[in-house]
């Protein structure tokens, strides 16, 4: 009958044992299997990560922050950022009452006013402007002045037709 007991025992160990080994087995393939995953997932959001920075250096190509030719014209002028420093004049062009008097339009819903400002050199400036329903574009050819003056003057325009 001891005899017997320890068989049984002998058996439900080995169960045990063979259960835990098998489960051990699947888990360890399931984890390797999802760090593989995980791995390529990794793999591919960082050749999208510098596919988007090869895209951002393209677009600061035309920006005068990046632009140390076009930033030498004003190193006289002891300006922190130049380009903030023009935005915010042009800025300012939208306080008067009506519309920009940059924009040759007269707004239909509302003042046509400037909304975006990309500074793409020492001399020009793309502006978006919108009057809430119609919006357009302006190229703007600047100036700068020693005495921290920026005069404006407008280069060419143009307004998006509504699609319906």
């Amino acid at each position: 009958m001891k005899h017997k007991i320890y068989l049984y025992l002998f058996i439900f160990v080995t169960l045990i044992a063979l259960y835990q080994f098998v489960s051990t087995n699947n888990m360890v393939k399931a984890k390797n299997t999802k760090i593989e995953s995980q791995e390529e997932q990794l793999s591919q959001l960082e050749d999208s990560i510098q596919k988007l920075h090869i895209k951002v250096l393209d677009n600061q190509y035309f920006s005068l922050e990046n632009n140390d030719d076009a930033l030498a014209y004003y190193d006289h002028l002891n300006l922190k950022d130049p380009s903030l420093y023009i935005s915010d004049k042009l800025l300012e062009t939208n306080e008067s009452k009506g519309d920009n008097p940059l924009i040759p339009y007269e707004g239909m819903e509302n003042d046509f006013k400037i909304n975006k400002i990309k500074i793409l050199n020492h001399k020009w400036i793309l502006a978006d402007f919108s009057d809430g329903k119609y919006w357009g574009e302006v190229l703007i050819k600047y100036e700068l002045k020693d005495d921290l003056g920026v005069d404006f003057s407008l280069m060419d325009h143009l307004l998006y037709t509504r699609s319906n």
